[in-house]
């Protein structure tokens, strides 16, 4: 009686073993479909990032020439206010030599 018990036990094992392993390959099958429909989209993605890559690139290019002017427009102030300090100093000192 107890062999009797155990094959039936196995026997069952034995089916529902085959069962996980059908319902496995069709979660694998449901994944492979759902894996081409998700690389499509990365790709669709893919290109979308590339677009905005270069709308990127376009405004480093402005800020670097943003960068570029303000740079120039900094040098040109100090020049003129070098000049400003150095004609205030000359005005001083020419007034102190001709009211001596």
């Amino acid at each position: 009686m107890e062999a009797m018990r155990n094959n039936w036990t196995d026997d069952r094992l034995d089916d529902f073993a085959g069962q996980v392993w059908r319902r496995f390959d069709e979660v694998d099958r449901r994944f492979d479909r759902l894996e081409d429909k998700l690389d499509a989209r990365f790709d669709k993605l893919d290109a979308r990032f590339d677009k905005v890559d270069a709308r990127f690139e376009r405004i480093d290019e402005r800020f670097e020439g943003l960068h570029f002017m303000m740079h120039r427009t900094m040098i040109q102030l100090s020049y003129v206010l070098a000049g400003t300090l150095a004609l205030g100093f000359l005005s001083i000192i020419a007034t102190q030599l001709f009211l001596v």
